[in-house]
């Protein structure tokens, strides 16, 4: 299986993961369109829409920047428009764009509470309700969300509970959309990595101090890459972790997504449990 040819529609894309798998497809020779706010480089947020799509056409593949916000219904429906008259269809939707703040609840501002849910969930929602009816064309239909498996241990809401409903929220897209759309050959899944990856998001609110303890957005593009060539109708409603599809895919060397630190120093991400090499004093939460 290959991506050549297909269309993917991402939230996102600008920088970091969402960018790694647009080129990663590009590769192939995929036609990727961008719904992006990002027009401007900013100092601690390296990359825009446009510097994206340099990339996804310098590694073979056909791009499409389409400037604005993901949480805004009528831009939503037109770039999904634009993306089928560009390309003749859309065969892959990634749910990408995302909002983090770490407050704990009486810190977090319901502007920022809002913000996240509407990105996050909502946005997922939007976008991937927009590509049903050319989806539902496609011979290897894929949604693929950014998100976590569900966890209902209380460890995780000691914290952040704002910012674990906004990615939840995404995850329950995964799940009714894999079984709604199960008959029609759509498979819907979540992808979420095992580590903290170098990512803008990371060094600036997570703590920079990781960056030397996580992997690079490699690791998500190739695991991710490796879903969507995956026959549809054999694999939805999974909630998947990045070492996990790549092992699955015969991959044993994980030390080519080490961003300069060790494998044994890695940091665990949120919700998941340990596997191999982590430091679990570096365990986000």
């Amino acid at each position: 299986m290959s991506l050549a040819g297909k269309t993917i529609i991402m939230s996102g894309g600008s920088r970091g993961i969402g960018e790694a798998i647009a080129v990663r497809a590009a590769r192939d020779g995929a036609n990727v369109a961008l719904l992006a706010k990002t027009t401007e480089p900013h100092p601690k947020l390296p990359g825009t829409i446009y510097t994206a799509a340099k990339a996804i056409e310098a590694a073979g593949g056909r791009a499409l920047p389409l400037v604005g916000d993901v949480r805004d219904d009528g831009f939503v429906a037109d770039a999904v428009a634009q993306t089928v008259q560009a390309f003749g269809g859309i065969d892959v939707v990634v749910n990408n764009a995302s909002a983090i703040d770490l407050s704990r609840t009486e810190d977090l501002s319901m502007k920022k509470y809002d913000l996240m849910n509407d990105i996050n969930t909502r946005g997922s929602f939007l976008l991937s309700k927009s590509c049903i009816e050319h989806l539902k064309k496609s011979d290897n239909a894929h949604i693929l969300t950014l998100s976590p498996p569900i966890s209902l241990d209380p460890k995780w809401f000691s914290t952040h509970t704002g910012y674990t409903i906004a990615k939840f929220g995404m995850s329950l897209v995964t799940l009714g959309l894999s079984e709604e759309l199960r008959a029609d050959g759509i498979a819907a899944n979540s992808l979420w990595p095992r580590t903290a990856i170098d990512t803008a998001a990371v060094r600036n609110v997570v703590g920079a101090g990781l960056v030397e303890h996580s992997r690079t957005p490699a690791i998500m593009a190739d695991a991710a890459y490796a879903i969507l060539i995956r026959p549809s109708r054999e694999l939805t409603g999974q909630f998947l972790i990045d070492d996990d599809v790549l092992e699955e895919a015969g991959v044993t060397d994980f030390s080519v997504y080490l961003n300069g630190g060790a494998e044994d120093q890695l940091a665990l991400d949120f919700w998941v449990e340990p596997k191999g090499p982590y430091n679990p004093e570096l365990t986000l939460h």
